[in-house]
């Protein structure tokens, strides 16, 4: 499955606008030499471009929003930039660049070209923990340049690209660590510091996918379903689909907006319940005031597993949806009495 998932700038998630799913002919698999000859259309590559013509449809019905098209290092395929490039005013595209290409009236190709720039400042960008890596604060220089790319040798018929490139590269990381280094193409306007470090701030959104991801096989345990065919999986994997983004938007708000009412996200069992829990084990005062939703979050978060001890920061999204599947039995026993 190959998704697309709308984020706001501070990494709310709000929806889906695409979603492609296929399956692999198992009589194709060692034959990835072969596919070199293929038209993009008949390749996976295929879904990038998909997906950037979905994000561009969206863009024509919002025309007041600005919506950018953000993928990672699989997406530094020619016809991608291409396509992002294919209507001007209309969504914009950022990807992390993987190949080397060459570059238009340079000597160097793409990374010596934008290495060659000054660096015009300094970026503080919060990475996660990710694996064995703990979270830090990483330092980037920043550079920045309009470029021009050249089409590959194999698909000579292909025009020149304008694009514009952000450098960010980490300087004193700490020891022991791998440091960060993104090369970002895009084709929205880079003119200034402020800009670079905006695209810079965009591809970190990019995160948010991963965490979805996460959630639907994690949570959702999606890679575990049985189902009799296709169709029965897609129809299963949409609904999935909904529950993850529910679960991650919710995480997020209690992060974003934390002292907001529980009532805005909860129904009233799903917060009486946890409630009457902290109440029992005298962990919470019989006469606290309501929950906000950090409150209510991480009283449900606790039933999945969660610990809260102050070293542990706030729950992700595993502990949650695990915690609602806990809940929910109880909560449908405390409806019972209550219901006409």
């Amino acid at each position: 499955m190959h998704s697309g998932l709308a984020m706001r700038e501070q990494g709310v998630p709000l929806g889906f606008i695409d979603a492609q799913c296929w399956a692999r002919d198992p009589q194709e698999f060692g034959k990835k030499a072969l596919h070199s000859a293929l038209p993009i259309e008949d390749k996976e590559s295929w879904r990038w471009i998909k997906g950037c013509q979905a994000v561009a449809a969206v863009q024509k019905r919002k025309p007041r929003i600005q919506l950018v098209s953000v993928g990672d290092r699989e997406a530094d395929i020619y016809e991608t930039v291409e396509e992002g490039l294919r209507e001007p005013g209309s969504a914009k595209l950022l990807v992390r660049a993987k190949h080397n290409r060459k570059v238009q009236d340079e000597q160097g190709r793409l990374f010596e070209t934008i290495r060659a720039h000054p660096v015009v400042g300094y970026q503080a960008v919060k990475l996660p923990r990710q694996g064995s890596r703990p979270k830090r604060v990483a330092k980037l220089a920043i550079r920045f340049a309009a470029v021009t790319l050249c089409p590959p040798k194999a698909k000579p018929g292909l025009a020149h690209l304008d694009v514009r490139m952000v450098l960010a590269q980490e300087v004193d990381a700490p020891q022991g660590a791998v440091p960060i280094e993104w090369a970002l193409l895009t084709t929205a306007a880079v003119g200034s510091f402020e800009q670079a470090c905006e695209k810079v701030a965009w591809y970190t959104q990019r995160w948010g996918i991963e965490v979805f991801h996460r959630t639907l096989k994690s949570g959702c345990k999606v890679e575990d379903r049985q189902l009799g065919g296709c169709e029965r999986l897609q129809a299963c994997l949409a609904i999935d689909m909904v529950i993850a983004w529910r679960i991650h938007h919710m995480t997020k708000l209690g992060r974003k907006v934390p002292d907001l009412p529980a009532d805005v996200y909860f129904e009233k069992g799903e917060i009486d319940v946890p409630v009457a829990y902290e109440i029992k084990y005298r962990r919470r005062p019989q006469d606290a005031p309501a929950p906000t939703l950090r409150d209510a979050i991480r009283m449900t978060a606790k039933h999945g597993g969660f610990l809260g001890r102050n070293s542990d920061g706030e729950p992700g999204t595993e502990a949650p949806w695990r915690g609602l599947l806990r809940l929910d039995g109880l909560i449908e026993g405390w409806r019972l009495p209550r219901s006409p």
